[in-house]
């Protein structure tokens, strides 16, 4: 990042750990980060004791200041960050809305690092939509944000191909590092006037609903492709499941069983049970269970989950 000859007055909005790369970027770069914003405090763990964010720890660690207004929608919250003078916002998976009356505040606007190329996967999980699609690429965008949900003009991108053996976990950790490789790339040039962002196509927009326990259970209708991809999307979390007799197995690694030929076995019946996984039928295809989980259990290759358990061909999955 070339240094601005005055450096920005940024405050920085994030919650998770796809956002603190990008939040460490500004730390060392010649602009100052005045304020820190991340949701509240969440109860975590088995104790279920009030925990920081992952933004948050690294604020603390680098002295910053931080806010945690449980919303932006009030007139003190708003006040606050009025009285911070940014020059600009910078937001990546923050958790919370930002009214129009926050995005006028900063004085030349707020900025959105968002994990897809937009206009496709606007919304809360684009990374597991992307994925759970079959896409063969996402990415990056630098967004300028507006009223609307991420339809702000884009002002660069950085893509990434989606291999067969990504997860959304994988992608989720290689999206964190581009996103703060872009901001690093491109903040200074924007602030300079060099970039010019690009009004987003109304072609090709879907919507990145978010993510939910309920969404993981699998249908063994869908084609062994199309489960494939859900298994690798929700991994990992919320991780997909299934029913085995009187339990909840939960799949975390899957693939598809080529040339398995014509199926004439229910949807969700075992057909053939070894070492290397467990293969079901689909609506269309074999898939093979590689990887799975018991409650209370650690997930484990199907080899060693056969050791201790039996599944036989001709049963039923849920």
């Amino acid at each position: 990042m070339k240094s601005q000859t005055t450096p920005l007055r940024i405050v920085y909005a994030g919650t998770p750990e796809f956002a603190v790369p990008a939040l460490q970027v500004l730390i060392d770069s010649a602009h100052t980060v005045v304020a820190v914003y991340t949701q509240p405090d969440r109860p975590a763990g088995r104790g279920r004791q009030l925990t920081a964010s992952p933004v948050k720890q690294l604020a603390l660690e680098a002295g910053l200041p931080i806010e945690q207004p449980e919303k932006l929608s009030t007139a003190e919250a708003q006040a606050r960050l009025q009285a911070l003078a940014p020059d600009v916002m910078v937001v990546a998976a923050y958790g919370l809305l930002l009214p129009a009356s926050v995005l006028s505040i900063p004085q030349r606007g707020c900025l959105n690092l968002h994990a897809s190329l937009l206009p496709r996967w606007r919304g809360a999980a684009p990374i597991q939509r992307a994925i759970e699609a079959g896409d063969s690429q996402t990415g990056v965008c630098l967004m300028e944000m507006t009223a609307g949900l991420d339809e702000g003009p884009v002002v660069s991108q950085i893509t990434t191909p989606i291999s067969d053996t990504d997860t959304g976990g994988s992608v989720h950790d290689r999206l964190a590092v581009l996103a703060a490789e872009l901001l690093q790339r491109d903040l200074d040039a924007w602030a300079a006037g060099q970039l010019v962002a690009v009004p987003q196509s109304d072609q090709g927009v879907e919507y990145a609903r978010k993510l939910t326990t309920a969404q993981a259970w699998i249908d063994w209708s869908k084609s062994a492709q199309a489960l494939a991809w859900q298994v690798r999307a929700f991994n990992p979390w919320p991780v997909a499941r299934c029913q085995w007799s009187q339990t909840t197995l939960r799949v975390w690694h899957a693939e598809v069983v080529s040339g398995s030929g014509p199926i004439t076995s229910t949807p969700g019946q075992v057909v053939a049970v070894g070492r290397d996984g467990i293969d079901v039928a689909t609506g269309d295809g074999l898939l093979r269970l590689t990887q799975i989980q018991l409650p209370g259990r650690r997930a484990q290759p199907v080899s060693q989950f056969l050791q201790g358990q039996a599944i036989s061909v001709g049963e039923q999955l849920g």
